[in-house]
């Protein structure tokens, strides 16, 4: 016969839905936005480190005297590319991560936080932590963005005829990328940091949830007191009776020795 297995605890607890903050797809989701923020990271650095430059040399003209002109050093195919990547890689890991949190919230159960009280400690405290966690997520990548997208515009101006000296050349300045850098790896652990403070917020809402079901249970348990079992007697009928005789009990009419040998006489 097949072995049976012993059914623990965690074998009657629901499944967690893909849906749910504390998944495996949330989390999934969480790490590979950090990477994402990492990878933008390198990425502004590459930018940083191959942006273009100008070189001003001069020319002499007859009768005009000495003119300055500019050279960039190379096309900026490289920063562009890069820049280019970090921006779209940094927008599709916030409007990911964001909407997953808004579909999770929306779809959790809410009793026990439509409970809370407004003015208690713990409410007060996740909202503004959530509310700080929101609003400087948002700040921080529409800086980053807009730092890569003056990267962009500088460096795309001259993909053409870049070693072509110029009289005005139009460059970026030093940390520019690194700055946009440092905002996109700032908003991806603070998104992070929403990210827990919803998943801690939802894990209170059940606990207290199971608090007020446990006192529900139990208010409903004891308001009305047990009802005492029936008074009554009720008769079993004996099957098979078991008789037992007692040799050493005394007969009921003792004679005395007197009466008996008168009654031999008769």
């Amino acid at each position: 016969m097949p072995g049976k297995m012993a059914v623990t605890h965690a074998d009657l607890e629901p499944s967690r839905r893909s849906t749910d903050l504390g998944s495996k797809i949330g989390v999934l989701l969480m790490i590979l936005t950090i990477l994402c923020g990492l990878f933008c990271f390198i990425l502004c650095l590459v930018s940083e480190a191959t942006r273009s430059e100008v070189t001003w040399v001069g020319t002499n003209e007859k009768g005009k005297g000495a003119k300055y002109e500019c050279v960039y050093s190379g096309s900026g195919k490289t920063p562009l590319l890069c820049a280019a990547a970090a921006f779209v890689g940094l927008a599709v890991a916030m409007v990911i991560e964001h909407t997953y949190i808004l579909i999770a919230v929306t779809n959790s159960p809410p009793p026990a936080l439509v409970s809370w009280d407004p003015d208690s400690a713990p409410a007060n405290y996740l909202t503004w932590q959530a509310g700080f966690f929101f609003v400087t997520t948002w700040i921080c990548f529409a800086v980053g963005e807009i730092l890569l997208l003056i990267g962009l515009s500088v460096e795309s101006g001259h993909l053409k005829n870049w070693n072509r000296p110029r009289p005005n050349c139009l460059i970026l300045r030093e940390g520019l990328f690194s700055a946009a850098g440092v905002f996109s790896l700032t908003t991806v652990f603070l998104a992070a940091g929403l990210y827990l403070t919803a998943l801690r917020a939802q894990i209170i809402s059940q606990e207290l949830a199971n608090v007020q079901r446990e006192v529900l249970e139990a208010s409903a348990l004891y308001a009305t007191p047990p009802s005492s079992p029936p008074h009554g007697i009720t008769t079993i009928a004996r099957e098979n009776p078991i008789t037992r005789e007692n040799h050493d009990q005394q007969p009921l009419f003792v004679f005395p020795q007197a009466f008996s040998k008168h009654s031999n006489l008769v």
